[in-house]
């Protein structure tokens, strides 16, 4: 339940289960995942949140806090709240107010907790009958709180070394699970970047950046080199060696046969630059202003792209020229990847527009479908090319059969799936970057995350279009991954664009938030009507009751 899913699914979600119903749902959700340790590094490390800086550190009632930003909830909903805010980058639960009906309930939710929980009460016995199980206590006016979604704002009360700020789950409904990173984030001090003319001439003093720029310069010139020969010569003497064939005799032996090849080499050509436009990016926008993701999702698509290098050992053809690529651009890329002191050096854009916001995250869950997607057919490729290497509609363009092809040649098949299985492990590591930095990378002004993201995409799906029309290899079947990536990356980056590239001097409109706050707040007015009341003397709630009393801070409840 990351903003990127919250947001533009909330209204099915609502539309099937009702609006209160899918928070709850949502809620527990979380807490169910976030209370077992792998889950809350799962939601921790998968949402992109990291540790806040030191600088937000601080107490709250004597409670010592390593960020001072938290949730202030009733009592019916500290239980789940307890274990789904830590991962999401709260760093503390106040429950309140809290009177003597709501002990056990207060008890039972500060059980196995992972963050500080402290009770909202000026009763002495409340006090005394929780002092062993909750981490401390506060009164009114211990804390700022926040009604309101701004981020602005609440960053900006975090420059108080002495302030505490806590939010009303009405504002998480209001801007989604991904507040609490967003604040720590635009709370963070920053310095400027490096520039290329702060690096000096000496390699062995070149920044991990630096690195991480020439493995991406080194795969898109890789790349427009493999286009070259397969416009050119497609065939080089290694290739001419280890065949025993002359591009005449493959002509000869299937007249589709060559530009079959062509449109296999032309697609891995078209991949390998996305990827260097991917990497060139990440370099630049990201591993040079100190964002850790980035070099996360460097790290994590060469982990998938280069061991690839491998499946010679299962097609038994080694490609000289791919393999001295691989040997080369490896120790960079090792360089490119290695840990340096973290010093945020990225800029602060004001949040701008909200509607602008909601518009990317639909924009932003389009990529990162489409990525997955990718990933998957580059798996499925990659085992077609090491198992029966071609599909039907292959066979049907070639007019010919596998054992066809094998009699003319037996080291035919195994070269065709080395290029088949090769272009498989580039389009899954492609996809990894692709879906990393649009699940990370997501925030305004970053407009060279929208860049590295049309280059790859026109580096990727236009020569796959071109080359198929022009080898009049048109099966529809075979082109509709293609047509739907096309059509869902289009759209969310039309949809993100203005978000991702908004100007950094555009100032925050309040007014803004108006339009979208207003309708959160009549969803929230609605779940109090629909609520039912809870008395000092309930022992326990229902599925269904909302946790009012007369006596209590109303609430809505948290998203999913």
């Amino acid at each position: 339940m990351p903003d990127w899913t919250y947001h533009p699914l909330r209204g099915a979600a609502a539309a099937v289960l009702g609006e209160r119903r899918s928070q709850r749902t949502a809620l527990r959700l979380l807490a169910s995942i976030g209370a077992r340790p792998a889950g809350a590094r799962l939601i921790s490390r998968g949402f992109g949140h990291r540790h806040p800086p030191r600088r937000l550190a601080g107490e709250l009632g004597g409670v010592p806090l390593t960020v001072r930003l938290g949730i202030a909830v009733p009592p019916a909903l500290a239980h789940d709240v307890v274990r789904a805010m830590p991962p999401l980058g709260a760093g503390v639960v106040e429950v309140g107010p809290v009177a003597a009906a709501d002990v056990e309930t207060v008890r039972e939710a500060a059980a196995g907790r992972s963050i500080p929980v402290v009770v909202r009460t000026g009763d002495p016995e409340v006090r005394a009958a929780l002092g062993a199980h909750v981490d401390g206590f506060t009164s009114e006016g211990d804390a700022h709180v926040v009604t309101g979604p701004s981020v602005t704002e609440a960053a900006a009360a975090l420059d108080d070394p002495d302030t505490v700020v806590l939010a009303r789950p009405s504002v998480l409904v209001a801007a989604g699970p991904g507040w609490f990173a967003r604040v720590v984030e635009a709370a963070t001090p920053t310095a400027p970047a490096p520039r290329l003319r702060d690096v000096g001439r000496d390699p062995r003093r070149w920044p991990a950046w630096c690195w991480a720029l020439l493995v991406g310069l080194g795969m898109t010139v890789a790349g427009l080199c493999a286009a070259g020969i397969t416009l050119g010569p497609v065939l080089l003497w290694y290739d001419r060696d280890y065949l025993g064939m002359t591009l005449h005799d493959l002509h000869a032996a299937n007249h589709h046969l060559v530009h079959f090849l062509q449109h296999d080499r032309i697609t891995m050509a078209g991949t390998m630059v996305s990827i260097g436009a991917l990497y060139t990016g990440l370099a630049v926008g990201g591993i040079r202003r100190n964002r850790p993701w980035a070099r996360e999702v460097f790290l994590l698509s060469g982990a998938v792209g280069f061991p690839t290098l491998f499946y010679f050992l299962a097609t038994g053809f080694v490609e000289p020229l791919h393999t001295a690529a691989a040997l080369v651009l490896f120790p960079m890329f090792l360089a490119g990847v290695r840990r340096v002191p973290h010093t945020a050096r990225w800029r602060r854009v004001p949040e701008g527009p909200e509607r602008e916001r909601r518009r990317a995250l639909t924009g932003q869950l389009l990529l990162i479908v489409t990525g997955v997607g990718l990933f998957v057919g580059g798996a499925v490729i990659s085992v077609v090319g090491l198992t029966g290497v071609f599909v039907p509609t292959d066979l049907t363009f070639l007019g010919t059969s596998a054992e066809a092809l094998e009699e003319v040649s037996p080291r035919l098949v195994p070269f065709v799936a080395h290029d088949r299985a090769g272009f498989g492990g580039a389009l899954m590591s492609a996809a990894v970057a692709i879906t990393l930095l649009s699940a990370w990378g997501w925030r305004r002004g970053e407009a060279w995350v929208f860049w590295s993201l049309a280059v790859a995409a026109a580096a990727g799906f236009l020569p796959a279009v071109v080359v198929h029309g022009t080898i009049r290899y048109t099966d529809l079947v075979h082109l509709a991954p293609v047509y739907l990536g096309i059509a869902l990356t289009a759209t969310g980056l039309l949809l993100a664009r203005p978000y991702l590239c908004a100007s950094e001097s555009v100032a925050e409109d309040p007014a803004s938030l108006t339009e979208d706050s207003a309708s959160v707040a009549d969803d929230s007015e609605t779940v109090a009507e629909d609520s039912e009341t809870v008395t000092d003397d309930s022992a326990s709630l229902t599925e269904d009751s909302a946790c009012l009393t007369e006596e209590r801070t109303p609430s809505a409840v948290p998203p999913r």
